[in-house]
């Protein structure tokens, strides 16, 4: 398999973490997002939107957008599955990725920033009001979801990592990248540093990347 990422990016670091997990093995290449690789025409063809990330599979199939990444990898590599089979699970599960990967990360991304810059002369203070207020609607309501589905495992949904949380530790991560205060949300946290301290999660860190440039 390989792999187009970027370091920094979250919906790569999704990618790495569910990979990591399953174990498996691929071959890494890095796109710089900062310094506009994903523009390339030959990137474009791998991405019709220019993003990352992107996953060429062992049989073949050319994969965009992390959460279909994802399923077709549950598919393929059932165990551990991150999506769970069982309803309501599985929706509950869905219901904390997409949160996150719908509602918080779309309009606080990159591109979304840059736009903000170019488009409005917006400045860092500006952005960063910008970037922290989606950040707290995103993340207040996933705390209020895990206090809501009574979460006692120390992962999202009990004992074992799904899709939510290769969702979570990234975007806990951007926060806190951004200078986000993150203390109304001690749940979220508490799945936050379980994750960092398990080996497949920090395989997938943007600081073990090959393409980290801090």
């Amino acid at each position: 398999m390989q792999l187009y990422s970027f370091f920094n990016s979250s919906t790569s670091y999704r990618v790495r973490i569910a990979l990591a997990l399953k174990g498996l093995d691929y071959d890494y290449h890095g796109v710089n997002l900062r310094g506009g690789e994903q523009y390339s025409a030959d990137h474009r063809e791998r991405s019709p939107i220019g993003g990352v990330p992107v996953l060429i599979s062992e049989d073949g199939a050319e994969l965009t957008q992390s959460l279909a990444i994802i399923d077709y990898l549950d598919g393929r590599y059932p165990q551990p599955r991150l999506i769970p089979l069982e309803p309501p699970t599985r929706a509950r599960v869905l219901e904390i990725a997409c949160l996150i990967a719908v509602d918080i990360h779309p309009i606080n991304n990159l591109r979304v920033l840059n736009y903000l810059k170019r488009e409005f002369d917006s400045s860092p203070e500006q952005q960063s009001a910008w970037y922290g207020h989606w950040v707290a609607e995103g993340l207040g309501a996933v705390e209020q979801l895990l206090q809501r589905q009574g979460q006692v495992g120390p992962y999202c949904l009990g004992d074992t990592p799904t899709l939510a949380d290769c969702c979570l530790v990234p975007q806990v991560a951007n926060a806190q990248r951004m200078g986000c205060d993150l203390q109304a949300y001690p749940r979220v946290m508490a799945v936050y540093q379980h994750c960092l301290a398990q080996p497949a999660f920090q395989a997938a860190a943007p600081a073990n990347q090959p393409d980290f440039i801090g």
